[in-house]
Parts: structure tokens; sequence; C-alpha cells
């Protein structure tokens, strides 16, 4: 069985509190393949983060529910977290290394999926208008009201 590491520095838990905050090594070894990039580099630089720091990075954005930029700084960089979270959702890698952090939890703690609600909030758009903002009507030229036949008597 796959222990999950249930503690998190950053976050007050319960100590019997079996949330997942960060992932430990055995987990890791399933999660690892399955995230690591295989595409060679496209110019020389720094080299590549850490997977699995990025990733628990990304656990605790989750578990928290926080924005990127409140991402703290031991998960590394939050343009780069966020980076290759977009990375591994358009290869699939996510959907996959997620399937098996439920597994692991199922395994457990265990999952009842007879139960689930969806939460959502609807607002009225910006300026109650549709597609976006429109450029504001102004006036056009004003009319000539006709021409004068004698000369100005300024001039």
């Amino acid at each position: 069985m796959t222990m999950l590491t249930s503690l998190a520095p950053l976050a007050a838990a319960q100590p019997d509190d079996p949330t997942i905050w960060r992932v430990d090594d055995d987990l890791w070894a399933q999660l690892a393949p399955l995230l690591r990039s295989t595409k060679p580099r496209k110019k020389p630089g720094r080299p590549r983060r850490d997977d699995r720091q990025l990733f628990d990075g990304i656990i605790w954005l989750l578990r928290t529910g926080a924005q990127w930029k409140a991402l703290p700084a031991p998960f590394g960089p939050k343009s780069t977290c966020h980076r290759r979270f977009q990375e591994w959702v358009a290869r699939g890698a996510f959907a996959q290394a997620w399937a098996v952090l439920l597994s692991a939890y199922d395994d457990l703690v265990g999952l009842e999926l007879t139960w689930q609600a969806a939460d959502g909030c609807l607002t009225k758009a910006p300026l109650g208008k549709k597609g976006g903002l429109e450029k504001p009507w102004r006036p056009g030229a004003t009319p000539r009201t006709g021409a004068r036949r004698e000369p100005s008597a300024t001039c």
C-alpha cells in the first residue's frame, strides 16, 4: 500500500487528516514516469526544474484553492509551476497522474463516490452588454448652416 504524506508544513492540518499535501517516495516512483518529459530542449538554458517539487506545488494549489500568484516559494516559481501544469494537461499526463493519486487515496482512506456536488457562481456581465465593450457613440461633425457671400468684418 502506498502511503501519502498527510501533514503539510504550509497548511494547518489535523494530525489524523489523510489529505494529500506532498507526494511520498513510493507514490512518486509511480508518478515520475507519467510526468517525465521526453521532448528535446529547443535551446540551451537553465536546467529543467524538478517535477516532484512542481507537482507538490500543484497539489497545494488544488487543495487550498489559491491562485497561482499565492504559490509558496518552496514549490518553485509560480510561472514555472503553471507552465509545467499546462504542459502536463496538454499531454494528458496530469489526468493519468491524478488517476494514480485517486487510486492511492482510495486505498488509504476510501472514496465515497455515491454523492458528488459541483459549485459555481453566475454573475452579470460587466456593463450588462453582450460581446464586450463597444466604441462609445460620438456625434458626427456639425453640419454647415450655409456659406456667407460677404467677407468677414474681422479680416
